[in-house]
């Protein structure tokens, strides 16, 4: 038996060098926008995947497979969105993919994955539109960020309780903002309450000041925009010229660090859902951002919520695969992640079954919290918030 392993030995050692090759990488495709007026949450997103992977292979990668992202910039455009999706699927042959910030450029794109049975993974994008396309038991796609119904319901209940009556609603035209509004008209109606003025607009408005004085004349004493971050500067800007004092709400973008930026603190109290707020009370998430900002060295990250969610969805996914012992079939990784075996503990919260076969989207609405504009920083809105950061919020098996 010593001589089989001994010859064994000398064989390998006699294989001409560069045939003895390292293991193929696996390769994950990685969509987001990394230009236009998205930027800053996507590429937000792509240093928290980056890290996820950069740290993933110093231990080793998968089973000794280094973590390979193939990146595509959407430039949060539909059109683009879906080339990049069909050149990960069928050029690139990704394994599976992370990726979509946008909502209307995800819609875009999903039966690109639906179709090839190509699992993605939605970090970031909110749209409750997104996941609701096709019925969980066929569907690819999975998301681990708060839908806009979270988002949306979470904003209302809000308003109503601190007994708002009045509420003005801003929202885009986008898929994203349509979503939105949709959400906030429902949810508001379940408590008796109808918007008392509501505006539309489109992407690159330069200004809402006139909708504002009109909202302002029309009693209303609680504002909701529902748009992305460049817009959502232009409504706070707008709230401050209209001189309007009724308290300003909004879904997460509403914390991207462009939106305090281009209205130079004129979004100081705006009120914010997020899933993330930086604390050092909790020691996972304040290890996580000295990682990110070392990782990112100097780069500015627009958006903290997008950086942890899209890193704890590689991490997500390499539990999956580690579930399905490496295959990435779409079949495979999808069941995995309905039944995922072992709790993920993450940046943003601990993953315990986040996913079923009738349910792919991993929050409920006991998972969020309101951030606020303060001096230049997100914070806490409510301190008994803060108080209780340190404990994780698990997802609730009955849908929020």
């Amino acid at each position: 038996m010593r001589d089989v392993v001994i010859g064994a030995a000398l064989a390998l050692a006699l294989v001409p060098y560069g045939q003895a090759q390292a293991p193929k990488p696996l390769r994950v495709g990685f969509i987001c926008p990394f230009s236009g007026g998205s930027a800053d949450f996507g590429n937000s997103a792509r240093l928290g995947a980056e890290l996820a992977a950069k740290e993933i292979n110093e231990v080793g990668g998968f089973l000794g497979r280094k973590i390979e992202l193939v990146e595509r910039d959407d430039k949060a455009n539909p059109d683009e969105g879906r080339k990049a999706a069909e050149d990960l699927v069928l050029k690139e042959k990704a394994e599976f993919t992370v990726g979509y910030c946008n909502t209307g450029v995800a819609m875009k794109s999903l039966d690109v994955f639906q179709d090839h049975k190509h699992l993605l993974m939605v970090p970031v994008s909110t749209g409750s539109a997104v996941t609701a396309k096709y019925p969980a038991e066929q569907s690819m796609v999975f998301r681990l960020s708060p839908r806009d119904t979270v988002q949306a319901g979470f904003i209302v209940d809000e308003v109503a309780k601190r007994g708002f009556t009045k509420v003005a609603v801003f929202a885009d035209k986008t898929g994203y903002g349509e979503g939105g509004f949709k959400d906030l008209e429902r949810f508001l109606a379940a408590k008796n309450l109808q918007p008392v003025y509501a505006a539309r607009f489109d992407l690159g408005v330069k200004s809402l000041t006139a909708e504002m004085q009109a909202a302002k004349a029309a009693g209303a004493d609680a504002i909701v925009g529902y748009t992305v971050g460049p817009e959502l500067a232009v409504l706070a800007q707008a709230r401050a010229e209209a001189h309007v004092t009724a308290p300003f709400y909004g879904p997460w973008p509403l914390s991207f660090r462009t939106v305090w930026d281009k209205t130079n603190g004129a979004a100081e109290g705006a009120i914010m859902v997020q899933s993330i707020i930086q604390d050092v009370a909790n020691e996972r998430r304040a290890s996580f951002i000295a990682r990110l900002k070392r990782y990112a060295n100097g780069q500015p990250v627009g958006s903290l919520m997008a950086a942890a969610q899209t890193y704890d969805a590689v991490h997500l996914m390499l539990r999956a695969l580690f579930q399905t012992k490496g295959d990435t079939s779409g079949d495979a990784l999808k069941k995995a992640l309905e039944n995922l075996e072992r709790p993920y503990a993450g940046v943003v919260t601990t993953h315990d079954k986040p996913f079923s076969a009738s349910d792919h989207d991993a929050f409920t609405r006991n998972m969020v919290w309101l951030g606020v504009w303060r001096r230049g920083e997100i914070h806490y809105l409510y301190p008994e918030d803060a108080k209780r950061s340190s404990y994780i919020r698990r997802k609730e098996q009955t849908p929020g």
